[in-house]
């Protein structure tokens, strides 16, 4: 019998109890849950300096190699809302465990293997550790007190940002002194480090919401989705007017619409679309599509920008690690910014926060177009930028929680989570056909025009404009949905003992 058990008869033991009402460090549980949130959004950037080479240690195709960043891509959209469902029902901090060990087997996988097929296995199963970010956030709901609450809340929401920026570099650094398979050695012990804070330190979650697994719905969800993110991030290679590429955006938004009509009908729906559907959480979720595609932008444009060669009067000649390091300011203005972004969503509510960072994309995007040139340049951007996103990831979690019941917190950040992935993939797929067809040959390299850049901020700044204007339509005094489920840590500690 594990400490997380009781005994056959239902009753405590004496150690079950000393446990379950021991104090927690508020502090602790905030920092464990950002590490973790950190460790996840590493695995996004992990293998991006290496992805040139991908064919060649892998002994595959281009194509074939491109698998590696997407499977760990769908991987983590479908398991995002499902780990979110299985942790209302079953304790986030037992699925929280789970997926770290998931991650954990994923990195050795792609730690020992020198074969494509293994390590899209192993990338598949670190893609699955992205959901602990929207577990993490629901288990900060549970465990702290209110007035803590908010700052813990943006900086854990925050990571999802501040892992891919902080850790490019450091994957950058790797992959050019050791070997590439070090890249997973580090992701591993990572996550073991990760796993073993979560065990100790993170109590267990007691609001459950009870009710059946929708395995039917979980299925139709994956299909659906994974169609149509397929059909985006691969549109280009395949070709957009493709048989492949029609087929599977129509299916998958054929198979999506299937599964609404089952979800509404059934009494445990794995996404529940009548809440998804409240006007806080619809406008919500669609501006966080907006968010997520201005964040990539960043991340997928500024890089080329900086590591195109000069020859072209365009690029600034950098190398991958520099490039890395241009774009870190803005995932360290995303930690710094936490806690000033909960302080005005506090003040003024997350409504404004999530305002405030729309137009601070739009600015940086804006001001993009006509700043190319330098390398401080780029820094600028991707700073302001950042200071964007960080108001608004601040905000998202924020606005779904009081929107939503407290036994539904895990799903509801899940959901929210897969639309900002959404956002990004579009913002990949489209602003790499941008650059892509509007290029010119340099010494064998395609690469991208003034132009093309250019339009790719303009196209950025007018998304982020539109997710603006959603934020706008939120209601201005939302009242919080279940609030009296916000507990205390001695509260939460009481409902530990008797919830056992």
């Amino acid at each position: 019998m594990t400490h997380a058990q009781t005994s056959p008869s239902g009753i405590l033991t004496e150690r079950e109890k000393r446990r379950l009402t021991k104090p927690q460090s508020e502090r602790g549980i905030i920092a464990t849950l950002a590490f973790t949130g950190l460790i996840a959004a590493f695995m996004q950037t992990l293998v991006t300096p290496i992805v040139p080479q991908l064919p060649i240690l892998l002994n595959t195709s281009p194509s074939n190699a491109t698998w590696v960043l997407t499977a760990t891509l769908l991987a983590a959209a479908v398991s995002i809302p499902i780990s979110g469902r299985l942790g209302d029902m079953f304790g986030k901090r037992r699925i929280v465990i789970a997926l770290l060990a998931l991650l954990l087997v994923g990195s050795v996988v792609s730690a020992l293997s020198s074969d494509v097929l293994l390590m899209i296995v192993g990338r598949v199963l670190q893609g699955t550790g992205l959901g602990v970010i929207a577990l993490g956030v629901s288990i900060l709901r549970d465990v702290l007190h209110p007035k803590r609450l908010g700052g813990a809340v943006a900086l854990v929401s925050a990571t999802l940002g501040i892992g891919g920026a902080v850790g490019l570099p450091i994957s950058a650094l790797i992959a050019q002194n050791l070997d590439w398979h070090f890249l997973f050695w580090l992701s591993g012990l990572l996550a073991l480090i990760a796993l073993v804070l979560v065990w100790t330190i993170v109590p267990v979650s007691t609001l459950r919401s009870g009710g059946s697994f929708d395995f039917i719905g979980a299925v139709l969800f994956a299909i659906g989705l994974v169609g149509i993110l397929l059909a985006v991030s691969k549109g280009g290679e395949w070709g957009w007017g493709s048989l492949a590429t029609i087929g599977m955006l129509a299916g998958g938004v054929l198979v999506l619409l299937v599964f609404g009509v089952y979800e509404l009908r059934i009494d445990n729906p794995l996404v529940d679309l009548r809440i998804a559907a409240r006007r806080t959480v619809l406008l919500t979720n669609l501006a966080s599509i907006t968010v997520g595609f201005a964040f990539f932008a960043s991340a997928a444009v500024l890089p080329q920008l900086l590591e195109s060669p000069t020859d072209t009067g365009v690029g600034l000649g950098q190398t991958l690690l520099v490039a890395s390091l241009c774009l870190t300011p803005s995932g360290l203005v995303m930690f710094f910014l936490s806690p000033v972004a909960a302080r005005l969503s506090a003040a003024r509510g997350p409504r404004t926060s999530l305002v405030v960072g729309g137009l601070f994309i739009v600015i940086a995007y804006a001001l993009a177009v006509g700043l190319m040139t330098e390398v401080w340049h780029a820094v600028l951007i991707a700073t302001i930028t950042g200071l964007g996103v960080g108001f608004a990831y601040a905000a998202m979690p924020t606005l779904i929680m009081r929107a939503v019941p407290a036994n539904e917190t895990a799903a509801a950040n899940g959901l929210n989570s897969v639309m900002r992935t959404l956002g990004s993939t579009v913002a990949a797929a489209v602003l790499g056909l941008i650059l892509a067809s509007n290029a010119v040959v340099v010494n064998g390299h395609a690469i991208p025009t003034a132009a093309s850049f250019q339009l790719c901020f303009i196209i950025a700044a007018v998304i982020a404009l539109i997710g603006t204007v959603l934020a706008f339509l939120l209601p201005k005094h939302e009242v919080p949905t279940d609030t009296a489920s916000i507990p205390s840590v001695k509260t939460a500690d009481a409902e530990r003992v008797s919830a056992r």
